[in-house]
């Protein structure tokens, strides 16, 4: 029987683990500690709920929100009191802004143990402040059938806030006196006989949420009456990549906007649905005829906006009516434009565009200015092949590059922070591949890298990370997940001992401090660290070896393939393709 009737604890913990399960929780992560044994016991004798032990609360936090991403589905986790907790914040914080479903179980000690000094006690009351979707402390434990029926009905609001109206995390501060430990105590044993478990349990089953319903009024005729518009397919991690790219596809080819598609989106990975795809677009508007150019009176963007900071200052400066397409009720408009928010997902509008045309997309000749965008787009996207693959050297620009091309299809893939997204923003080259990339650009922090990428890995296909050192040296305890990690993950680790990023921003011309406290380089030998975590580890020294490395990926186990990189040199690379590049468009 999943309740657990040896004492109080055992029982309220046993009851919250069981609701949990029955609204469909699937994974527990569960770190060590003693006021949390109650949980802890709950979750690892639950015979449907697979618990994972993770030492490191940050990383904890990380693997779970990674796990989450995959599924769309809360994943729980659990912490022991005192500054265990604090250690969810980043995670907790990144669930929010990339809209991730998590719940945060953190135990307690009980008010009378509180303010006065007690051992492994902080304030955990709104640790979280206001990045969960909802936050409660429950009561104590108690026997009282009416007591634990407010259990089971606020872990099932709880449940409904990890996932409605946005997906988010959920903080429960549990409370636990002693015994921890389910020691027997025989009023709680009689409470077996008394309590029918099926009646209990009757309302406690799977909801589905979609969409809000709610479509507002789309301004179709004025789009299709506009001949100069784009389509903006920012930063996206859609559950269904497929129906997502041909709902824009739809969009596109009905309006005759062209699409500038991010690199953090799987448009680029689609790339035979939409013919008016644009790729190369950070370049073609460091041109500034070009940029003049092609500026659009309308702008359509879906998802977040693109990373790139030419084409956002490029916005800004223009001015355009914008349309912002994202269900939530969050702003997402940093530049402050002229912006109306149709709150609806793309899939829910091109349904009802799918009916108010038929069907049917446009068949006549692209105008002049959608012509103009493929024009540029196809002579940017030739050189810019031509210019990265003609050098044969390890460089980083390449590696995005050469990995569009090389792995296998449906690979999952997490690209880390800082430099590697912006790699793959403007190297990423388009394809039929159907790669689905995976990222943490809510807050856009290191935190986590490695221990998100297992979690997405998990329980999957081979996957793949692409991570600069420094992102994964900020968390190499994500590697103590070894022993527990069921899938294969391999990182592709651009090593250029440092900051790769901090090349690219006017404060590396300033030498001192520029190296010791931007660039930060560690001077770390990553076959000896991959030895201490029991970690294969392989030097690629030659773009044959990459692909003999990447497909076929293995099934099983967690492997870094090193690459190791020139940042100052590479840095000038980026600078002068880009200039190069535009004065010839």
């Amino acid at each position: 029987m999943p309740l657990d009737f040896r004492n109080t604890n055992s029982i309220w913990a046993s009851i919250l683990v069981e609701t949990c399960h029955r609204l469909g929780l699937t994974t527990a992560v569960i770190c060590p500690g003693s006021r949390s044994t109650p949980l802890t016991v709950a979750f690892a004798t639950h015979p449907h709920i697979e618990t994972l032990p993770i030492l490191d609360e940050r990383s904890a936090a990380f693997f779970a929100l990674g796990m989450a991403k995959k599924t769309a589905k809360p994943v729980a986790i659990v912490c022991t009191s005192g500054t265990a907790g604090a250690n969810f914040y980043p995670a907790i914080i990144e669930a929010r802004e990339s809209r991730v479903p998590l719940l945060i179980l953190t135990a307690d000690r009980p008010p009378e143990l509180r303010h006065c000094h007690s051992g492994q006690t902080i304030d955990q009351i709104k640790l979280y402040g206001n990045y969960p979707n909802w936050h409660a402390e429950l009561a104590t434990p108690s026997l009282e059938i009416s007591m634990l029926r407010y259990l089971r009905q606020t872990v099932i609001h709880a449940w409904e806030k990890t996932l409605f109206p946005i997906p988010g995390a959920v903080h429960l501060n549990l409370p636990f006196r002693d015994p921890l430990p389910p020691l027997p105590q025989p009023e709680a044993q009689a409470l077996g006989s008394e309590l029918n478990e099926s009646e209990f349990f009757v309302n406690c089953r799977p909801l589905r949420y979609h969409a809000s319903a709610f479509i507002p009024e789309i301004p179709l005729q004025e789009w299709q009456s506009c001949h100069r518009g784009i389509i903006l397919g920012g930063v996206a991690q859609p559950p269904d990549p497929k129906g997502y790219c041909d709902a824009i596809a739809h969009l596109s080819q009905t309006l005759q906007f062209p699409v500038l598609a991010e690199g953090l989106s799987p448009l680029r990975n689609y790339s035979d649905r939409n013919p008016y795809l644009i790729s190369t677009y950070d370049i073609l508007l460091r041109n500034p005829l070009l940029a003049h150019t092609l500026a659009p009176q309308i702008v359509i963007q879906i998802g977040d906006l693109p990373t790139s900071k030419q084409l956002r200052a490029w916005l800004d400066s223009i001015q355009p009516i914008y349309y912002l397409i994202d269900p939530t009720y969050h702003n997402l408009d940093p530049l402050h434009g002229k912006t109306i928010h149709l709150r609806t997902s793309i899939e829910q509008l091109a349904a009802k565009n799918w009916q108010q045309t038929h069907g049917k997309t446009s068949a006549s000749k692209p105008h002049n200015y959608l012509k103009l965008w493929c024009d540029a787009e196809s002579n940017c996207r030739q050189k810019l092949d031509k210019l990265i693959a003609s050098n044969p050297a390890i460089f980083e620009p390449k590696i995005p590059w050469m990995l569009s091309q090389l792995l296998p299809k449906k690979t999952p893939i997490f690209i880390a922070n800082s430099m590697p997204v912006r790699d793959v923003e403007f190297f990423w080259k388009p394809g039929n591949r159907a790669i689905r990339p995976f990222f943490n650009r809510g807050a856009n922090g290191i935190d986590g890298t490695l221990s998100t990428a297992l979690g997405i890995a998990h329980h999957n296909q081979p996957s793949v990370m692409l991570t600069g050192d420094l992102a994964l040296l900020h968390d190499t305890n994500g590697f103590l997940l070894r022993n527990k990690f069921k899938g294969h993950l391999t990182l592709v680790l651009i090593n250029n001992n440092g900051g790769g990023i901090f090349e690219m921003l006017p404060i590396s011309q300033f030498e001192p401090p520029f190296e010791e406290f931007f660039a930060t380089p560690q001077h770390i030998n990553f076959a000896e660290l991959c030895l201490t975590y029991g970690v294969e580890h392989q030097l690629i020294s030659s773009w044959e070896n990459l692909e003999e490395a990447l497909n076929p990926l293995p099934k099983t186990g967690i492997r870094v393939l090193e690459l190791k990189t020139h940042r100052h040199r590479d840095a000038q690379w980026r600078k002068d393709c880009f200039q190069k590049l535009a004065d010839r468009l």
